[in-house]
């Protein structure tokens, strides 16, 4: 039947006889168009109007069948009367397609076909009123979602021709069965993004679908739909296999989306951020008098000049610009990628922290030397020449008690120089926080982290540590230039603060051992304050070997001596005065009563390491509501496991990380301690930081034989450039979006992170996407992304590209 007549349109081989018939009928049927339309007054509209849309329909329209012709057998134009070639019309084409087509259906009479076509003829222009009335309206709407339906091939021509002419369209819509939501949504679809659509109909139907119906709604629904298409992955694990994660490395490197999930996903996801909805990130370098070390709350010039005294080192505190920078920190000229640990102990790349005066000042006490390309640590320091290890071995040989590794874990080593005592303490298997100023000594801690040894930028001046209270087993000053004696041993009674009850103070330093007027005067006033602590001087000894005097003093386990002092002096703090409030809060002179309820954080000294790593706290009861809501130790229990179980299912094995090259790792947003925790076995250390605005856990934290410190991420963070080779950071940057700038945060990732370095980010999906967007215009690698219920992934890696337009900061320059 039609294959016969689609043949003769396709191959143009017209009859003669029958051309002549339907030219008389066309005649016929336009003029009772032309009478119809002068004595109607129904229609106020002209008749090219009608027609110059209808042509463009029929043009594309007929582009779309030749195509489609091709590939499809003819029977699929059965219903689709108006979507014929141009040659088969020849004038009004809305009247003649369907004259035509009757015409043909009752060939063997032709008297019959011109008084059918003559009525269909009536029809079509009772319908062409019906569509003059709503062509202004639908014109544009009906011209692009022609081009829509072009790409849908079939359906979208079968859509077209439900009703038998334009003029029936909204019945057509209505009547269009399982083709209208898709016409509807491409229609409004190409309104909004013409080219989006063009890409996003490459993929499958129902890919279609969750595209469209994204573009309408909102992120909320992006999300919904997100969520309902990952639950039918069916996945049980909380990231993918190492294969797909594997793939995802790929993929997410190529194509910047959700890789492990469905193709809607990724179709979501660039609907969600088009290229042309995105904001430009542009980057400049930043111009500062630090350069390449530069510190934005350690190296604000203008409020260190505006500081009306520097008496008690408040040059060496942090003055934290307004508002935050948000330019890049240069590489050093010839930067490479540090040294593995353990090598790096021993040796650093001089390219890398090219500074050279400890080597002139502290050379001879075997602090640093050059050699050659290198920077060479020979493991001394001013207090252990003959290195820190002999040093490390004889306090234990003093007091075996102190146990290195097992009884004293956490240790606090104030004025740490290049940090060696810290980087031999691994060795017991012993975490240090090394702590010192940016002075004089120049670089002294930035030598430290590219060692690979924990520490910070901090001085102990006129506020508390961002530490909790009762968190240390041990507290260490060689030659730290600590004033301990002075105003009333106000930073003596902050190391009272932060020491365990029953834990000690290590103490190395001339007064100890030197008869000098100076040093004996000191010696003595040590001797009173330490008296009026409490503090019990448990050994004082000379180590041959160094020439050098340690004493060691233990801070007592009950109140007992404190009530017994004839004087109140220092006197006991007030109730109200909470010992782990440390950020921003002034020194008080004053000492906290040492706990002895039986649940009392701190009135009983931690499992042996490293038993105590997972020992619930004997402080957290069932009363006590965790932060996720459950019982304290439920919480506790459950968040262990869960980082247990993602760092083992996932990022040892899947994000494509090379684990033996990572040492300094910080947790931007630690609850528990569970991440580190997780990865204890491994050669490296965790800075926990708990956010001011996050429920204080950072006690249980350092009970756990952890360290960590408070911040706000609102401010940068005390660390030099380049700190860090992996950071995690888990919900951070959608608790700062809603507070502060988040670009600031992304930039002070940047300036903390080595090239190379990678960051885990575990956030909502909406908060995953900016932040791909952010990582690729600073030209870092994405490694995975993956997406789950709302909840996203993203592994990223810096590079060495820095920007070459500049930035000039003029607060940070001297």
């Amino acid at each position: 039947m039609a294959t016969g007549r689609y043949t003769r349109i396709d191959t143009k081989r017209p009859s003669s006889s029958y051309c002549s018939t339907v030219t008389v009928v066309v005649f016929v049927a336009l003029c009772l168009v032309g009478v119809w339309m002068m004595t109607s007054s129904g229609s106020d509209i002209s008749t090219p109007n009608i027609d110059v849309p209808q042509e463009k329909q029929k043009t594309e329209v007929k582009q779309d069948v030749v195509k489609d012709n091709n590939e499809s057998p003819a029977p699929q134009f059965e219903d689709n009367p108006g979507d014929l070639p141009e040659d088969a019309t020849k004038g009004d084409s809305n009247v003649k397609s369907p004259a035509e087509e009757k015409g043909n259906n009752e060939s063997s009479n032709e008297t019959q076909s011109e008084e059918k076509q003559e009525e269909q003829s009536k029809e079509v222009e009772e319908s062409k009123s019906d569509e003059t009335n709503k062509s202004e309206s639908n014109e544009e709407v009906k011209e692009e979602s022609s081009e829509s339906k072009k790409e849908d091939g079939t359906e979208g021509s079968k859509t077209d021709g439900d009703g038998n002419d334009f003029g029936e369209k909204k019945e057509s819509e209505e009547g269009s069965g399982e083709s209208k939501p898709e016409s509807d949504e491409n229609e409004k679809k190409s309104e909004e993004s013409p080219s989006e659509t063009q890409e996003e109909k490459k993929e499958e139907g129902g890919i279609e679908e969750k595209v469209e119906q994204k573009q309408e709604n909102e992120s909320d629904d992006s999300s919904k739909k997100e969520d309902g298409e990952a639950k039918e992955q069916g996945s049980q694990e909380v990231f993918p296999s190492a294969a797909q994660l594997e793939l995802l490395n790929e993929s997410a490197t190529q194509n910047g989306s959700f890789s492990t999930q469905a193709a809607e996903s990724k179709s979501v996801k660039e609907v969600k951020t088009p290229s042309s909805q995105q904001e430009e990130f542009t980057w400049k370098l930043c111009n500062t008098t630090a350069g390449p070390d530069y510190i934005p709350c350690l190296d604000n010039w203008d409020a260190i000049h505006h500081l009306r005294s520097t008496k008690h080192y408040e040059h060496r505190e942090r003055h934290c610009p307004t508002e935050p920078p948000t330019c890049l920190v240069p590489l050093p000229e010839g930067y490479k990628r540090p040294i593995e640990w353990p090598k790096s102990r021993e040796k650093v790349w001089y390219a890398n922290v090219p500074h050279t005066k400890l080597v002139k000042i502290k050379g001879h006490q075997n602090w640093v030397k050059v050699s050659g390309e290198y920077l060479t640590f020979p493991g001394g320091g001013t207090q252990f020449k003959h290195g820190a290890l002999h040093y490390i071995e004889f306090i234990e040989q003093m007091l075996p008690d102190i146990a290195w590794g097992k009884r004293s874990r956490v240790v606090l080593d104030v004025g740490c120089g290049v940090a060696s005592f810290g980087g031999f303490l691994f060795e017991k298997d012993v975490l240090t926080m090394s702590l010192a100023p940016k002075d004089e000594h120049e670089a002294q801690v930035q030598f430290a982290l590219e060692r690979g040894i924990p520490a910070i930028s901090a001085v102990m001046g006129t506020l508390r540590l961002p530490f909790p209270g009762i968190a240390f087993d041990i507290v260490h000053c060689a030659r730290c230039r600590v004033p301990w004696h002075a105003e009333g041993g106000k930073l003596l009674l902050e190391l009272n603060r932060l020491l365990r009850p029953g834990g000690y103070f290590v103490w190395s330093a001339t007064p100890i051992y030197q008869k000098l007027e100076a040093d004996v005067e000191i010696w003595n006033a040590m001797s009173k304050l330490t008296e009026q602590l409490c503090w019990k001087l448990i050994k004082k000894e000379k180590d041959t070997v160094n020439g050098v005097g340690i004493a060691i003093y233990q801070k007592p386990f009950s109140n007992e001596c404190y009530e017994q002092r004839s004087q109140n002096e220092p006197p006991l703090c007030e109730q109200s005065d909470d010992r782990n409030a440390a950020w921003n809060v002034p020194l008080q002179s004053c000492m906290h009563k040492v706990p002895e309820g039986e649940t009392e954080r701190g009135s009983q000294w931690p499992e042996q390491w490293s038993a105590r790593l997972q020992k619930l706290p004997y402080w957290l009861t069932s009363s006590q509501v965790g932060v996720y809501g459950k019982s304290a130790p439920e919480d506790f229990t459950a968040d262990s496991e869960h980082w247990k179980h993602v760092v083992s299912k996932s990022y040892l094995n899947g994000m494509g990380i090379s684990w033996s090259n990572v040492r300094n790792v910080m947790d931007m947003r630690a609850v528990y301690g569970g991440f580190a925790a997780a990865l204890r076995d491994l050669k490296l250390w965790v800075m926990n930081v708990v956010t001011v605005d996050s429920p204080d856990t950072l006690p249980i934290i350092y009970e756990r034989g952890l360290f960590g410190i408070y911040h706000d991420w609102c401010e940068s963070f005390n660390t030099y450039p380049r700190s860090y080779d992996l950071l995690h950071a888990d919900h951070l940057f959608s608790k700062i979006n809603k507070k502060c700038n988040m670009r600031a945060l992304v930039v002070e990732v940047d300036r903390i992170l080595r090239p190379e370095g990678k960051i885990i980010v575990r956030d909502h999906v909406e908060i995953i996407n900016e932040l791909e967007t952010i990582f690729r215009s600073m030209h870092w690698e994405i490694r995975m992304t993956y997406s789950k219920d709302k909840e996203g992934l993203l592994c990223a890696q810096k590079t060495n590209w820095r920007p070459e337009e500049v930035e000039t900061l003029k607060y940070a320059l001297m």
